[in-house]
Parts: C-alpha cells; structure tokens; sequence
C-alpha cells in the first residue's frame, strides 16, 4: 500500500485519482501529524508534493521524506529528486558538477569579495534569491551600483522571500489580462501589511549574493520535464516589457517547437541526477540551450494541453498522458 499526504493542492488530488481509477490501494496520511511514523506502519510507499510556499512542508518535509528514505522506505520525491528544491544556490553547484550547460552564475559569501566583482564583471546580470517560484525574488540588474545596492542589503538587512509590492504589481498585471479576479488583487493589497507565514519561516535572506549572467535576445524560455524516463516540453513567453518567462501565463504546445537536442539534453541531465521527476528551465545562446534552474515539481494545469510526449527512446507518443500517474507508476516499480 502507498501513503499519500492529505492535501487538496499540488499532485497529491491527481495521485489519488490514478490510485483509484488503476484499483491501487493507498492510504490518505497526514505528513505533518506527530505520529506520521506510526500512520506509515502498513505501507510501503509515501507521495507528498511538498511546496515552497507551505509553512509546514518548508519546516519538516524534506526531514521526514529523507529519514523515511534513510531506512529503506520508498518515497516520492527522493534525495536525489528533491535535495536541491527551491535553492538556486545549490543548484548551482550540482549542475556545475555533472558538467550541465549552466547559466553562467556567480555566488559570493563575502562582501568585499562580492563587491570587487560587481566593480569588474560586465552588465546586465540577473540577481536572484535562493528560493522563489514563478519568477519571484529575480531582478534585472544594469548597472554597477544597482549591484553595488543589491549587494549591500544582501550583507546588511537582507530580503524577505516574499516581496509584497513584486507579488501586487504581478497579481495587477494578470488581472489586467483577465487570468485572475479583482478578490485576488484585494489579497494583494492586504498583503502589503501582512508577511505570509512561509516567509517569516524562511527569515530574511542574507549572507550572501547570487548573480547569473543576463541571457540576451530571448523572448521565451523552454521548460523540459522528465519522469521515469518519459518527456515532455513547453514554451513559455515572457511577460510584456520584461525578460521573465516563468510564471508569464502565456504557453505554447507545439510539438514542432521543441528540437531533439533539448530533448536529448533534459534526457542526459535527469540521468546523470539520478532524479524520478526534473523540470529543466533552458534559455538560448547562439542556438545552443544553456539551463536556468530546476526543480521537481511544477504547476500541472499549464500542462494539460500538451500534445504528447517522447519517451526514452525518443519517439513521439500522441495524445493526453498523466504525469502524476507515471510518478505512482514509478513507485510501484520500485
């Protein structure tokens, strides 16, 4: 039997249809309780699609997922899947490490350090926080002494991960494009008064200043998911009079879009991280993909209309697919 955490968001509603629909026995736990251990007692499996933006997952998931993991109880997502969630720092390092075709990126742990590079390195650069989805906590910095600024605070007061005024213009300009209500916008401006509880969890980010080379000529970004082996692509647009394509709203489907040597790559880079599940983000330079940042989970909606998918072998599958159930299918294998 499989364990599924109790929650109305994320893959854990579509984990249960499959279940369900496929006649798997499962069980509905609750991943935070204190006595989570004792609930798992006659299961084999745990899925909890843990969040950036959940105070709870943010304090114990990757904890428990990892001890279970540590005994030998199978978990989704795994260590290898999920170590470097929601930290762009780490990424960073790993992608670095396997050789991937990385952004060129740049973290410094010293003021001084930091500061002389600023004085030296070429503009634009992107600034960025270690954690945040759907382009939050990412600046285009185009000058010397907007990073000169950006660095101070970094090693002074540092930043909130949530940016109130950032999150209001965004829910503003989706508004004015009809994706969301004026209630939405309304939470917005209470927002301005209120931190939300993931961020006061994470505290203020300080200590250190991450950069990435700005990326020029690129009006979209392609994201590549794989999952045991299976592929699937979208290709996101940016926002009007921005460089940010994450979270713009505004995707594309065509299977013609995407080349096979993006396909191939994505195929190479889950391989090498050893990971069930991996969302590659690819901005292009000289027609050659370059990655962004990962990240195991992703907002299933957006992928509802993709026509098919390649498989490891790289032929093309035509037709609807479920992606959450190729995660309980991986479970079950293992």
């Amino acid at each position: 039997m499989i364990a599924i955490h109790n929650s109305a968001v994320g893959f854990h509603p579509r984990w249960i249809t499959y279940c369900e629909d496929k006649k798997i026995l499962y069980k509905i736990v609750d991943c935070c309780a204190t006595d989570i251990i004792s609930q798992l007692q006659d299961c084999h499996a745990l899925l909890w699609h843990h969040s950036q933006g959940n105070r709870k997952d943010i304090l114990i998931a990757k904890q428990i997922l990892f001890a279970l993991e540590h005994t030998g109880f199978k978990v989704f997502p795994d260590f290898y899947t999920a170590w470097y969630f929601d930290d762009k720092v780490a990424q960073k390092y790993l992608l670095e490490r396997i050789g991937a075709p990385l952004v060129p990126s740049y973290v410094f742990y010293e003021k001084l350090e930091a500061f002389e590079w600023a004085m030296k390195t070429k503009y634009p650069k992107v600034w960025k926080l270690r954690g945040g989805a759907g382009s939050a906590n990412v600046r285009l910095v185009r000058t010397k002494s907007e990073a000169i600024k950006i660095i101070r605070k970094a090693f002074g007061s540092g930043f909130k991960q949530y940016d109130s005024w950032a999150s209001l213009a965004e829910r503003w300009r989706k508004y004015r494009l009809g994706k969301i209500d004026l209630i939405n916008v309304i939470k917005g401006v209470v927002r301005l008064g209120y931190e939300p509880e993931f961020s006061k969890i994470g505290g203020r980010q300080r200590g250190y200043a991450y950069f990435q080379d700005f990326v020029p000529n690129n009006s979209f970004d392609i994201r590549v998911v794989v999952i045991n082996r299976k592929t699937f692509a979208i290709k996101r647009m940016n926002r009007a009079n921005d460089f940010r394509a994450s979270g713009s709203g505004e995707i594309y489907y065509d299977k013609s879009l995407f080349n096979m040597e993006i396909i191939k790559l994505s195929l190479d880079i889950a391989f090498k991280l050893q990971s069930q599940c991996i969302a590659l983000d690819y901005v292009y330079q000289d027609d050659q993909p370059l990655v962004v940042e990962i990240s195991y989970g992703f907002s299933q909606n957006g992928y509802d209309d993709c026509p098919g998918y390649w498989d490891e072998e790289l032929n093309w599958h035509e037709g609807k697919f479920n992606p959450q159930g190729w995660m309980v299918e991986l479970i079950l294998k293992n």
